[in-house]
This record gives structure tokens, C-alpha cells and sequence, in this order.
């Protein structure tokens, strides 16, 4: 049996959907290319995709609740 803190994914619920994969892959670039702040976080996002699942466009308030909600599933 593996130890269970060294499965990478133990917190995992489920396998990501598709826009997770996708912002998560975004916010690996975003910090790759240096961006280490919440609002250049955010204007990356709003260059590069994807946007937040309600159609707007990012803002600070509206990426904490998006992870928030991401983290209860």
C-alpha cells in the first residue's frame, strides 16, 4: 500500500473536469512567466483564458469565490 502522503492527488474528490484543467494549466503558466500576484493573476487570465464559468470576465472577488466553489467539489 502506498503511503498516503505521497499520493499526489489525496485530496482529490474526482478526476478534473475540463475547465479545471484548463485554469489550472493557465495558472501554471501565469506563474512560469513570473506572475506571482493576485491581480496580475487575474489580468493573465482575462489575456490568455479561460474565463470564469459565468461568462465575466475575471476580477479579484470573482477568482477567490471561483476557487472557493472549485475547492467544495
Amino acid at each position: 500500500m502506498m503511503d498516503r502522503y505521497l499520493e499526489p492527488h489525496q485530496a482529490r474528490r474526482h478526476e478534473p473536469t475540463q475547465y479545471e484543467s484548463l485554469l489550472g494549466d493557465a495558472i501554471e503558466r501565469a506563474y512560469a512567466a513570473g506572475t506571482h500576484d493576485l491581480a496580475g493573476l487575474v489580468a493573465y487570465l482575462n489575456r490568455t483564458g479561460p474565463g470564469p464559468q459565468d461568462g465575466e470576465v475575471w476580477t479579484e472577488e470573482i477568482y477567490k469565490a471561483q476557487i472557493a466553489k472549485l475547492a467544495e467539489e
